[in-house]
């Protein structure tokens, strides 16, 4: 069986939102150690001579963290390497892969030894190949609850959900 969807273009805001949220879950320690580390540099200076103006720059640490990869998400849309993502796509996904049509005769196709990992949120099933690739795929674009029911369960055999 194959499971056809509707016409469907990731929004540049959702794409933002979800690598955001991805790199903040997948690199939670990395921002915590920026913030810790020019903590305990402090103590050490504070050793030699009092000083005040490294508890600026601790959270001043995290949000540039922050800042630099909200500015590659936003900027990435913009890359010519990254535009296939952004077009309007039609899938179809089988046991064996997964096809992104533009129209009848152009399309590619995504083998499921290329996705590292899948989540099932309240409203869509999230595809991850790296920090950046992604498929989203919100359960309005499917035609019905079988189909669903049908991409939950290749999802499973393929051990990407639990």
């Amino acid at each position: 069986m194959i499971v056809k969807t509707k016409k469907y273009q990731l929004p540049k805001k959702t794409y933002r939102k979800i690598g955001l949220s991805n790199v903040l879950k997948t690199q939670w320690w990395l921002p915590v150690s920026i913030f810790f580390g020019v903590i305990v540099l402090n103590l050490l200076l504070n050793l030699v001579y009092t000083n005040i103006w490294i508890y600026i720059f601790a959270p001043i640490g995290l949000l540039l963290y922050y800042l630099f990869w909200w500015v590659q998400f936003t900027g990435a849309p913009e890359l010519e390497q990254m535009k296939p993502m952004f077009e309007k796509f039609t899938y179809e996904i089988s046991g064996k892969e997964i096809l992104m049509k533009k129209n009848a005769k152009e399309g590619m196709q995504m083998k499921w030894e290329m996705i590292k990992s899948a989540q099932k949120t309240k409203d869509a099933y999230l595809l991850m190949f790296s920090k950046a690739q992604f498929i989203y795929l919100p359960f309005k674009i499917f035609n019905s609850d079988n189909d669903l029911r049908f991409t939950d369960a290749i999802l499973r055999r393929k051990n990407l959900l639990k």
